[in-house]
């Protein structure tokens, strides 16, 4: 017999579904995505920690979830090494999955990454709540065990998707900083690909005396004022001349790091199909995105520039420093999942660290 459950939000709204996955109650923000594939790059995306997703794709689990092979000491098919989301909602859920790379279920990874899931519940009806009254918090209850409302963004949520110490990969001519916030894989690979040498530390990590090339800031959950050691880190760092490249939550703090201020967007951009503007160019691309705050365009300084504007609601998607080579996207450019038009900036960023290296030879 299928067990029900509650999603309880917080302005009183109760929605009755399906249990699948963990059975224990928990709490956290409800947010929604719009990705119509991408569910185990989704739930495996640090920047998801402490929320309750909403699939809006009707169908998932169809495809169960890929094996654990590795490489680089990153698994191959994910975007970290666990489940980050604290619950799942979902309309349809497919008890039956087909597909050459699937291990197992969607339902039975949940289950031994202790995250309880929700189906038959209208997520259309859900997400219309979402757009018109904005992200709030929420719970899933199961067996009528209750449990206390869940913030994220009042606690430094980064410090606990950060890794601990340093951690080293690949062996290539180009040296990169990588400051841990919660990053996803396909980063770290994308940049093993451009013959690099990725030193990943923890957010709070003090790199000031540290020799690298180029200095990247990660993606990451919550709101990134909480991150007050790694602002202070990269305003230092902005006197210096090395090359820097934030995506998502490193745009959101390399803009605090400037002077710039950020704020909460209402209900988050959530998807694989967000259109971006280049500024310098006037042309479009298709981005994936995964962010509830954003820069204000307006508290920008006069030494640094918009580089893409969302052309959805005209908010801040990236800027560049006017003489440095700084530079930083709130979108995901590693595209995983999602599309890949942007994959461009980290040839961008390379060429950068390349130009710097042949200056201070």
């Amino acid at each position: 017999m299928v067990k029900t459950g509650k999603l309880i939000l917080e302005d009183g709204t109760e929605m009755l579904g399906k249990v699948f996955g963990y059975e224990g109650s928990i709490a956290g923000e409800v947010v929604f995505n719009t990705a119509m594939t991408g569910y185990p790059e989704s739930l495996t995306d640090p920047s998801y920690a402490g929320q309750i997703l909403i699939a809006t794709y009707p169908l998932i689990g169809n495809y169960g979830v890929p094996n654990k092979d590795s490489k680089n000491s990153m698994l191959t098919h994910y975007e970290s090494d666990k489940i980050q989301i604290n619950g799942f909602i979902v309309s349809d859920y497919s008890h039956e999955y087909s597909h050459w790379n699937a291990e197992k279920s969607l339902d039975q990874w949940m289950i031994d990454n202790k995250i309880p899931g929700l189906y038959d519940i209208d997520t259309r009806a859900l997400t219309k709540i979402i757009r018109e009254k904005g992200a709030m918090l929420g719970k899933i209850i199961i067996d009528n065990q209750d449990v206390p409302l869940f913030d994220p963004n009042k606690e430094n949520i980064v410090n606990k998707v950060s890794i601990n110490e340093k951690q080293v990969y690949g062996n290539g001519k180009y040296r990169i900083m990588l400051i841990d916030c919660g990053v996803k894989n396909n980063i770290i690979r994308h940049f093993l690909k451009r013959d690099t040498t990725i030193i990943r530390v923890p957010w709070d990590y003090d790199f000031s005396e540290e020799e690298y090339d180029g200095l990247f800031i990660s993606n990451g959950p919550g709101d990134p004022k909480r991150c007050d050691i790694t602002i202070k880190n990269l305003a230092l760092a902005f006197e210096n001349s090395e090359p820097i490249f934030g995506i998502c939550l490193g745009n959101q703090l390399m803009s605090l790091a400037s002077g710039a201020d950020t704020y909460k967007l209402k209900y988050g951009h959530r998807s694989h199909n967000q259109p971006v503007l280049e500024v310098n160019t006037n042309r479009a691309y298709i981005t994936s995105q995964n962010h509830g705050f954003a820069v204000d365009n307006n508290s920008l300084s006069d030494e640094w520039n918009p580089l893409f504007i969302n052309l959805n609601d005209d908010t801040n998607e990236g800027f560049q420093h006017k003489s440095k080579p700084f530079f930083s996207t709130q979108f995901h450019p590693e595209a995983s999942s999602g599309p890949t038009d942007t994959e461009f900036l980290f040839d961008k960023f390379l060429d950068m660290i390349k130009v710097s290296k042949q200056e201070n030879e």
